[in-house]
Parts: C-alpha cells; sequence; structure tokens
C-alpha cells in the first residue's frame, strides 16, 4: 500500500525496491509491483481512488535500437496488445514541456505480459509497434488512470538496450518488496557461472539508470503537485 499522504497526491508505480527509493526520495507515495502484474494491479486498484495522476516510474528496457543505458523517457502515450492510451491533450502538452526542458526523450512506451530478454524479442517488438521501451507496469497504469478519469505519465531510465541478452538469473522472479531473492541469483549463477560477466554489466547499467532518474523525478513531482 502507498504511505498515508493525508490529501489526494501523485501515486508512482513501481516494479523494483530501488525504483521505489528513487520515488520515494523526490516526494512520491509508492506501490511496489514486483514485477508481478497482477499484484501491481490490486495495488493500484486499490489505491486509485485517491490519487490524482499514476505515474509508471523506474527502469526499462530499449525497443529503439538508437536509445542507450541512462537515458531518460517521459511518456504519456501507451501501446499495449490492440489498445493504446494517451493522457488528455493539456496534461500532454504540459508534461511535452518537462521533457523538453529537462532533456528527456519523447515516445510510446510497450506495457509487456513478461520481459523481452532477448535481442530478437524487443527488436520484434520494435518493428511491430515502434514503441520506444517497453516495461511490466505502463499499461497497467495507463488503463486504470484512464478508467479513473485521471492523468497518468510514464517517467523511465533505459537500463537494458534493444542489443543485450539478459542473464537467466536477472529474470528470476522478485521478493515481495520489490528485492531480489539472492538465494536463489546465486543458485542461478552456479548452475551456469558463464552469466557472471553479463550480471555485473547488468548491475552497472542499471546504476547507471536510476542515478539518471533522480532529476526527473524531482522535476516531475512539482509538475504533478502543482497541478492536483
Amino acid at each position: 500500500m502507498p504511505e498515508a499522504t493525508g490529501s489526494v497526491a501523485p501515486l508512482c508505480v513501481c516494479g523494483l525496491a530501488a525504483e521505489a527509493r528513487v520515488a520515494r526520495a523526490a516526494g512520491f507515495p509508492v506501490v511496489v509491483g514486483a514485477a508481478d502484474r497482477r499484484r501491481t494491479t490490486a495495488l493500484v486498484e486499490s489505491s486509485v481512488s485517491r490519487v490524482s495522476c499514476l505515474v509508471s516510474f523506474g527502469l526499462a528496457g530499449a525497443l529503439a535500437p538508437e536509445l542507450r543505458v541512462g537515458e531518460v523517457i517521459v511518456s504519456t502515450d501507451v501501446i499495449a496488445a490492440n489498445k493504446r492510451w494517451w493522457a488528455g491533450r493539456q496534461f500532454r502538452d504540459r508534461v511535452a514541456d518537462l521533457a523538453r526542458g529537462i532533456g528527456a526523450r519523447q515516445g510510446a512506451v510497450l506495457g509487456v505480459e513478461a520481459i523481452l530478454a532477448t535481442a530478437a524479442q524487443k527488436s520484434r517488438a520494435w518493428n511491430e509497434t515502434r514503441a520506444s521501451a517497453a516495461d511490466l507496469e505502463s499499461d497497467i497504469v495507463a488503463a486504470l488512470a484512464t478508467s479513473a478519469g485521471i492523468p497518468f505519465v510514464v517517467v523511465r531510465a533505459i537500463s537494458d538496450p534493444a542489443q543485450r541478452e539478459l542473464p537467466p538469473a536477472a529474470l528470476l522472479p522478485l521478493s515481495e518488496n520489490g528485492a531480489p531473492k539472492l538465494a536463489r541469483v546465486l543458485a542461478s549463477v552456479l548452475r551456469r557461472p558463464n552469466q557472471i560477466t553479463a550480471l555485473i554489466g547488468l548491475a552497472r547499467d542499471t546504476r547507471t539508470a536510476l542515478s539518471a532518474l533522480a532529476g526527473p523525478a524531482r522535476a516531475l513531482h512539482a509538475l504533478v503537485t502543482a497541478a492536483a
């Protein structure tokens, strides 16, 4: 559940504990779905009547081949299978101004049922949708915000470029607080030690992407709380 705020406020929806720490540092209440779409939906549904805006916040995998680690996407355009959502025009314009002001990329974001782990999967999604990036939460956020009649925005930093093949340990289920289950990660590494180099690179890029989110999170908080 999100932290109590005492008033209507924006709400950040994250998958990872590390993403939530960045959002909280910027002043947002947060729910953490732990990359479990059913859990994420339930948490947001239980909170949406008390919030003024939903924010899909955190890391993303790039679909556009030119996107690099640490680049930030700010979007009010979300795609899922046979569906598309846009925030209202006035809110879209304000978010577009914010994106330009902080040097963020703009472009559609694809909500997916499962992590796109291979370069081939990401290439296929790019060719089919032309969405810039993909994550597990943005379509849930867009759908529930639209149903509730409130705006939504996606703020995502690239931690996984389109050309990367994710190692098996990166795909393991998370604990309920959105942190890796270290025993399972270690077991995966012991079974397949050749993934260690890839995991080290992914951890480095994740830190870079999380650091890139801090400034945009503060700027977005100022924008959406002023609009609340």
